[in-house]
């Protein structure tokens, strides 16, 4: 059975977060929090609260255990971009473009009780 947790709209960019959760694909849940929790990047931080969310999903909702629980895709998609701008040099100005991130992770049991 499969579960997933999904946040929106984090606030950081897609490249700089995709290089964390490429490391945790594949691991045992309970590794891969903590793996995450020895990475010092804000980025961890926030794929390891979307990663113990879809644990206790896992728990709660469909009865599994959570030693028994492989982190099966994590995703990073891009959201939506601030577009802001900051004074630059000879009174002109400079654009900023501020990324927002989408973290979707799944959990297996593996078992295909497809």
């Amino acid at each position: 059975m499969e579960v997933q947790a999904i946040t929106r709209y984090a606030r950081m960019s897609p490249k700089k977060m995709r290089e964390v959760v490429c490391t945790i694909q594949g691991r045992k849940a309970p590794e891969a929090v903590e793996y995450l929790a020895l990475i010092p990047r804000k980025s961890a931080r926030l794929i390891a609260k979307t990663l113990k969310s879809a644990i206790a999903n896992a728990e709660n909702n469909a009865n599994l255990s959570a030693d028994n629980l492989i982190v099966k895709s994590a995703r990073i998609d891009m959201g939506p971009v601030l577009k802001r701008f900051k004074a630059a040099a000879r009174g002109s100005a400079a654009p900023r473009r501020k990324k927002m991130s989408h973290i979707c992770i799944v959990l297996s049991d593996g078992n295909d009780n497809n």
